[in-house]
């Protein structure tokens, strides 16, 4: 199929959006091409990005990116998170944000631009895991496409954080919280990220999370509830695999987190998928040309080939 490509980079206007979740409030951004042509229904996407995260870091990028396409993009806050209602608040809560990803495709297919033929999820990071799980569970979805995704199971965890005795610990202090919560009502948090405090979700010199000049936008807070290891830990997305029937994409490097989980999931994929290796870090893929435009790219083919659609232009 050949496209178009617009000499310039067309503009973007972005609108503020709620939806209901399992009676929460939901508050999303929903991207589009500002001097789009409205008349005809057009394919929409729906983007979840890392864990821990808000709309307002790599998920807004990346639909920011796709409405410059002529997709209709969809970046939102999780329950507990951002500026949506529900608690226990920023607790990685897997059942949780898998729903929420199903609510955001029935709030995406309640509007009328929107064609209920052409819906795409894109996760990144952790945020490829539940697109993944929310894909094999939902048929209103019709592709999906997964950068740098965090796919693991329950070896690539021992692995990831220290072997089976180290995670039996986090899952035992989980635990706690959990009971303590439900006994209080208080929930016990650490840092997500921190260079000096070994506690933290994630420890260590991760600049994306770090520098207000990327990820390190006000809107997040940097904490992350110590139950939410449970839900953390104990997820397997790759077993998902057996049950996605609609075409699938998978970006990814050898440098980035957890290559092993994306050739799993790979092979268990009743159909074959691409996955396109690219060179760069986990991070990279977050904010970073060319990492990041080569996804998009990529992505936007995927996308236009499983919709088998013109990408819409500006002015129509």
């Amino acid at each position: 199929m050949e496209l178009d490509r617009p000499e310039e980079t067309p503009m973007v206007r972005s609108a503020r959006v709620t939806f209901e979740s399992e009676g929460e409030q939901l508050v999303g951004t929903l991207y589009q091409l500002a001097q789009a042509d409205n008349a005809e229904p057009r394919p929409a996407v729906v983007v979840a990005g890392s864990w821990t995260t808000v709309k307002e870091q790599m998920a807004g990028l990346y639909a920011r990116r796709l409405a410059q396409l002529g997709y209709l993009a969809l970046a939102f806050d999780f329950t507990g998170h951002g500026e949506s209602t529900g608690h226990p608040r920023d607790t990685e809560l897997v059942g949780r944000k898998v729903g929420d990803m199903s609510s955001a495709v029935s709030h995406l297919l309640e509007n009328p631009m929107v064609d209920p033929e052409s819906v795409g999820l894109l996760g990144v990071c952790a945020g490829g895991g539940y697109a993944a799980v929310a894909a094999a569970n939902d048929p209103r979805v019709r592709s999906l496409a997964l950068v740098a995704p965090w796919l693991h199971d329950a070896s690539l965890v021992h692995q990831i954080y220290g072997g089976q005795d180290a995670v039996r610990r986090k899952l035992d202090e989980a635990a706690l919280a959990r009971e303590e919560y439900a006994r209080t009502g208080t929930v016990r948090y650490v840092k997500a990220v921190s260079e000096t405090d070994p506690e933290a979700a994630m420890y260590g010199p991760y600049d994306y999370y770090l520098s207000r000049a990327r990820g390190g936008v006000p809107q997040w807070p940097n904490r992350f509830a110590v139950m939410g290891w449970w839900d953390w830990l104990t997820f397997s997305p790759i077993p998902s695999a057996t049950r996605i029937s609609v075409p699938t994409i998978v970006v990814h490097s050898e440098q980035a987190a957890l290559p092993d989980g994306v050739r799993r999931f790979a092979t268990l994929l009743p159909t074959a998928a691409r996955v396109l290796w690219l060179e760069g870090t986990q991070f990279d893929f977050y904010d970073r040309d060319p990492q990041v435009g080569s996804a998009v790219e990529a992505v936007d083919a995927h996308f236009r080939h499983s919709f088998d659609r013109v990408r819409p232009t500006a002015g129509g």
